[in-house]
């Protein structure tokens, strides 16, 4: 399992996250690409290194161009979200984020129900861009999910539209209710609402870091220098480490065959897998009276053995089924999409115990892109595999 770890020793904002992301391997292209989806104009994206505290790590900027659109309410923002070309997962990730802000607003400055919650600096683009950025981070590196430690909070005064409000922030303040944090005597806002909406939607629990292999570390830093203190927030990416296997079981359907023509094997194997089967295969045997023979196997989950016996009994000749519950580990794993210069092709990718991750190009894919490029099929699979690496 994926995990991210959040080291909130100098607070959080939107885009510290996304400068620490951007400094553990997202690539700042493929995060444009995606931001792209949401169809908002008015920004340009710049992603530089810098020194805070002596040490190095990404600055991340969404700078307001020309055609900005101004502030936004919560419900136009979510409607953007839910009708941009981004991801199921990722739609969701920042629609959670927006509204658990949106209801620390309306308890903070109290809005009466039905009436609409304007944002103000959070409805900005640059909120936008750091919310959603921050989601499509945790789909793209393929963060199963996020921990977090205790948070350096500060303390000041900030000028808002609503007025001077104290530091931390109220709606920050709201936001992180139940999560151990510390009023520092640093006079700066170490926590933004923007980075508390996503410690709030995105954590899972507060405190120590868990057992980990370690294997991606990024420091994203704050606009200011803060004396004595580096202004960064450090995100470490690995795996858990608790073994990388689900436990299981499937029923295993096996028959002998030994008069039946094998060339519908094919279509009794198509057959199969439509209604259900998770793997099907055959084997030569040998039976009484030295007849070859095959011997057909399905594996299946115990709900489809019954409509799996059927399409056996219907497709072949035989008359009998044996069957048998079978206990089984399986890896996690996920499917993500590589581009070559040739197409896209879908990975699979798996995580082996100790963290080890393996891609493995999806045969039909690569069959499909080769046939239409007329390359060789080798070439399209070592490409996508290679592509898939990279964007891990």
């Amino acid at each position: 399992m994926r995990i991210a770890y959040l080291d909130c020793f100098s607070g959080i904002s939107g885009d510290m996250t996304i400068a620490a992301f951007l400094d553990a391997g997202l690539k700042l292209s493929v995060l444009s690409r995606e931001l792209k989806k949401l169809h908002i104009k008015g920004y340009e994206l710049k992603a530089r290194k810098v020194l805070r505290g002596g040490i190095a790590g990404t600055k991340f900027d969404c700078i307001k161009t020309g055609e900005y659109a101004g502030h936004r309410k919560l419900e136009d923002i979510i409607t953007i979200i839910e009708k941009s070309a981004l991801s199921p997962k990722i739609k969701k990730l920042a629609v959670d984020i927006f509204n658990n802000i949106g209801a620390a607003e309306t308890k903070i400055h109290g809005f009466r129900k039905g009436e609409a919650v304007r944002l103000h600096e959070l409805g900005d683009i640059d909120s936008i861009i750091d919310i959603v950025g921050a989601a499509i981070a945790i789909d793209l590196l393929g963060i199963d999910e996020v921990y977090a430690s205790s948070i350096n909070m500060g303390s000041t005064f900030v000028k808002t539209a609503h007025g001077a409000i104290p530091i931390p922030s109220p709606a920050a303040l709201e936001l992180l209710k139940g999560a151990p944090v510390k009023i520092s005597a640093l006079r700066a806002e170490l926590v933004t609402p923007t980075g508390a909406g996503v410690l709030k939607t995105l954590t899972k629990s507060f405190g120590a870091m868990p057992s980990m292999k370690i294997y991606k570390i990024g420091y994203g830093a704050g606009s200011r220098h803060i004396e004595g203190l580096p202004n960064m927030l450090r995100v470490l990416i690995g795996s858990s480490s608790e073994p990388a296997l689900k436990e299981g079981n499937v029923m295993v359907a096996e028959t002998n065959i030994d008069d039946m023509n094998p060339q519908h094997l094919e279509y009794v194997f198509e057959k199969l897998f439509t209604s259900g089967a998770l793997d099907v295969y055959s084997s030569c045997i040998q039976m009484k009276k030295s007849r070859p023979a095959i011997k057909l196997s399905v594996i299946c989950a115990p709900r489809d053995l019954e409509k799996i016996s059927s399409v056996i009994f219907s497709e072949t000749t035989t008359i009998g089924i044996r069957f048998y519950a079978a206990g089984r580990y399986k890896l996690e794993r996920r499917v993500v999409k590589a581009k070559t210069k040739y197409g896209e092709v879908r990975v699979k990718v798996s995580e082996r115990p100790g963290g080890v991750l393996t891609a493995a190009p999806e045969y039909d894919d690569c069959r499909r892109v080769a046939k239409a490029k007329r390359v060789p099929i080798g070439e399209v699979t070592d490409m996508a595999r290679e592509a898939a690496y990279e964007n891990l």
